[in-house]
């Protein structure tokens, strides 16, 4: 199963930008994306039925052109779970999770930490999440969550570490959170099989960072530890520029 993540940073201005050629051409089994700035009803969902992806499931925000999450599959769920259940979440369009015969994949778009107010409500979002995670396991064990998580993990996944230090997104707190969401029973799957520096999925519009390669690692695909030994290959694909940031994706053996 090849999955896909991809923070398309709306999915119009994305489509306008070549992204269906792309896809099309790049062939996930499942692609999770984030931030569809979209409702259901502005698209032309047929577009997606063209290209081979004939599920596919949109969670939006309640707020219009804001957020919002989508999974396009090839293959038909056993499940779709919208959202988390988690009023203070929800509202926001930011979890959605196909369950599979051999595994389930959710796409998450964890919140920004853009000033106070925003980032009492990422630390907040993380808590209910990572609550919401441990029980949700038990439940489905080969668990596959992909997205926008909005934090970099280590000094490796920066371009500027020492700079940053005190930016949201690379706060103690937030690595913290990251280092022990993955102690509780989740692998960095590109980490896994990925140890070089400068590997980034998100850049700044600002000072041409993006061709000086001046990034951040946000995005993830983080797999349940059961699944580790199905983990053949994990990559981030910054050739593709339909968005400020760029896929990444993973291929499970089953």
């Amino acid at each position: 199963m090849k999955v896909i993540s991809y923070n398309v940073n709306g999915i119009r201005a994305a489509i306008k930008k070549g992204f269906l050629d792309w896809l099309k051409a790049t062939n996930p089994d499942v692609i999770c994306i984030q931030e569809t700035k979209a409702q259901k009803e502005q698209l032309d969902l047929q577009l997606f039925d063209d290209i081979g992806y004939p599920y596919h499931y949109w969670f939006s925000a309640q707020k219009k052109g804001y957020s919002g999450v989508a999974v396009l599959s090839k293959h038909e769920p056993k499940k779709v779970t919208y959202g988390t259940g988690i009023e203070s979440m929800d509202f926001e369009g930011r979890n959605l999770r196909l369950d599979f015969d051999d595994f389930s994949v959710m796409s998450l778009y964890l919140p920004s930490g853009t000033n106070s107010l925003r980032l009492d409500f990422k630390l907040n979002y993380m808590a209910e999440f990572q609550e919401y995670v441990n029980l949700l396991k038990k439940e489905v064990p080969n668990l596959l969550i992909c997205g926008d998580y909005n934090i970099c993990h280590e000094a490796i996944d920066i371009h500027n570490p020492t700079q940053n230090k005190n930016t949201s997104g690379f706060l103690p707190v937030e690595r913290q959170w990251i280092d022990q969401f993955i102690k509780n029973g989740f692998v960095d799957t590109f980490r896994h099989l990925n140890k070089e520096p400068h590997n980034y999925s998100w850049w700044s519009y600002r000072a041409n960072s993006r061709n000086n390669n001046k990034g951040w690692r946000i995005d993830y695909c983080m797999a349940s530890e059961p699944l580790t030994s199905n983990i053949e290959r994990a990559y981030i694909l910054p050739e593709a520029k339909h968005s400020d940031h760029c896929p990444i994706g993973v291929e499970l053996k089953f």
